[in-house]
């Protein structure tokens, strides 16, 4: 694939003339890599119209050569990376005001900053390289294509073990092994397995409960390929569904199928929201939908934007976005059934392929 760190760079100094700042201080470590490569736990970039500085640990030393390359100087620190930061500062004679990204910086680091001295003035900021992230290129998407491809081979692989008996925990490590099998480089977050009544919590934690015989089980997932992520969720049915979770599992389906083919980039976060959410309004069940339809998807499982009834920001050209409509009723138990969706020029591109019929599992 094309290196396109040094084009994100570009853009993030671009991004900090119209924001009158001289530089950048970047500690979000989803930020570090997306311009540089950098996959390691401990580190500090700062970016200025000159040139960009990453100073990381000892740990890395041989990791940070070979992912950043000669993008950036390197600055390994035998002690605090705090102090390779000041020595760089030190040196940067053309830095008078710098930004740090207020969203990701502890109050212990602020402080820092704060008694640093009279240079750099420091500035806070927001999402200046989450605003650039959230317009994939045709490599990032074809990277969460094949997280999303991971995540659904996956499903079809554990989904034969599953019956009734087994607990959420056993179900949710048959899905995460099949997960490792398939390629998947990491979990983005922690598997949700959630059955019967559970299945009416959106974000369950599996647990030890067995699955019984004619209840739903809502598997929440994901996947991640080439430091980019996935996101998958569907809803069966152990043993044979009843006419009432038909009738709530359609109305979920409909309302996902209506918003995954309608999103469009330009939308506001509500309008995208209410594609789906209009819908099962006008089915009856628009107390049972409690939250937003959806969220970005990239380095970072949730990211920009935001698809939810008060998100007016507008969705991006290339933004890869999930559709995940939902219906959950206390003590009976819920449905979702979640997309991932690249809002391509010529319109949303769906990005994972699995079926939306209801599966019964005998």
């Amino acid at each position: 694939m094309p290196d396109r760190r040094s084009q994100r760079l570009a853009a993030l100094v671009d991004s900090l003339t119209t924001a009158h700042l001289d530089g950048l201080l970047i500690t979000s470590l989803p930020n570090i890599r997306y311009l540089t490569g950098f996959s390691g736990t401990n580190a500090l970039l700062f970016v200025s119209a000159r040139d960009a500085c990453l100073v990381t640990d000892f740990r890395y030393q041989t990791q940070v050569h070979a992912e950043v390359g000669d993008l950036a100087r390197i600055v390994v620190e035998s002690q605090s990376l705090w102090s390779g930061l000041w020595q760089h500062l030190a040196q940067a004679t053309h830095v008078e005001v710098a930004g740090f990204e207020s969203a990701n910086l502890v109050h212990r680091d602020f402080q820092r900053l704060v008694e640093a001295g009279a240079r750099p003035r420091w500035r806070a900021t927001m999402d200046l390289v989450e605003a650039l992230r959230e317009r994939k290129d045709s490599d990032e998407v074809a990277l969460i294509r094949a997280a999303a491809a991971i995540a659904t081979s996956a499903l079809e692989a554990t989904l034969p073990s599953i019956h009734a008996g087994m607990t959420e925990l056993e179900v949710a490590g048959v899905l995460e092994k099949s997960l490792r099998d398939a390629g998947s480089e990491a979990f983005p977050f922690p598997s949700i397995v959630a059955s019967g009544p559970r299945s009416a919590l959106p974000h369950a934690r599996s647990s030890s409960r067995e699955m019984a015989t004619g209840e739903f089980l809502l598997m929440d997932f994901g996947a991640a390929f080439g430091g980019y992520c996935a996101d998958v969720t569907r809803t069966v049915v152990i043993g044979t569904a009843s006419d009432e979770q038909r009738a709530v599992y359609q109305v979920v389906r409909q309302a996902n199928e209506l918003a995954a083919a309608e999103v469009r980039a330009g939308l506001r976060g509500r309008e995208a929201d209410a594609l789906a959410r209009d819908y099962i309004e006008r089915c009856g069940y628009g107390e049972g939908f409690g939250h937003g339809l959806g969220h970005g998807l990239g380095i970072e499982v949730h990211e920009a934007p935001r698809l939810a009834r008060t998100a007016d920001g507008l969705l991006s050209s290339g933004a890869v976005v999930t559709i995940e409509p939902g219906i959950y009723r206390p003590g009976w138990g819920g449905v979702r059934i979640e997309d991932d969706v690249h809002l391509a020029a010529s319109g949303p591109e769906l990005l994972t392929q699995f079926t939306h019929e209801l599966l019964e599992l005998t």
